[in-house]
């Protein structure tokens, strides 16, 4: 999902000596991941109010202001510090944009799966095993739609670290450093998450 990282570094090292034509390389090359990463985030009601566009613009612009501190102190790899900020952005829209709704979507982390078969149905791939059947599942396609509305009903801790994993396609190491964790706590949890979806998977579909 995100850009690979040996351009990028050029791009910094680029920014970092004045060079503004590096400076937009650097952002525009990040674009495209930070429209997927607030689209999946941002609660579909929100988006009929909120045009994701406008979102990620205001990331790029923070980014831009705030770029040559985090020149000066790069703490984390640039795609999780402006990951980071776009984070911020859709729970910034989220609190801005209260609905009355059976699961708050002022909640922080939000999940809108939107194109995002792929990233469920690889997903569906790994947690079929003797409990999780073909024959439970019907089809790619409805595994997918049960493993993304299991997602949406786990608790934050669990649904962040899923997304984080199998739709940001962030590695455990990076998810650490995001979480601000140990890599085998960050292990653990996205373990013990794995196994709570598990578990709601081979509950009945829902006859509502």
């Amino acid at each position: 999902m995100w850009p690979e990282t040996d351009k990028t570094e050029k791009l910094l090292a680029g920014a970092k000596h004045g060079d503004a034509s590096a400076v937009n390389r650097l952002l525009d090359r990040h674009r495209a991941a930070v429209h997927r990463m607030v689209r999946m985030r941002l609660d579909q009601r929100i988006q009929r109010r909120v045009d994701v566009s406008d979102v990620v613009q205001d990331v790029l612009v923070e980014a831009n202001r705030r770029l040559q501190s985090y020149l000066q102190n790069p703490s984390m790899a640039f795609h999780l510090w402006i990951r980071q900020i776009a984070k911020d952005r859709v729970i910034d829209a989220h609190r801005r944009h209260r609905v009355s709704a059976k699961r708050s979507v002022d909640r922080e982390q939000a999940f809108a799966p939107m194109g995002e078969g792929r990233s469920s149905i690889q997903l569906g791939a790994q947690l079929r095993d003797t409990q999780v059947t073909p024959a439970t599942a019907a089809t790619q396609q409805e595994m997918a739609r049960r493993i993304e509305q299991a997602i949406t009903l786990l608790s934050e801790q669990d649904c962040e670290i899923i997304v984080m994993r199998h739709y940001e396609q962030l590695t455990n190491q990076e998810i650490a450093k995001s979480l601000n964790l140990t890599e085998p706590a960050a292990s653990m949890r996205y373990l013990r998450a794995v196994r709570r979806l598990r578990a709601m998977l081979t509950e009945p579909p829902s006859q509502d």
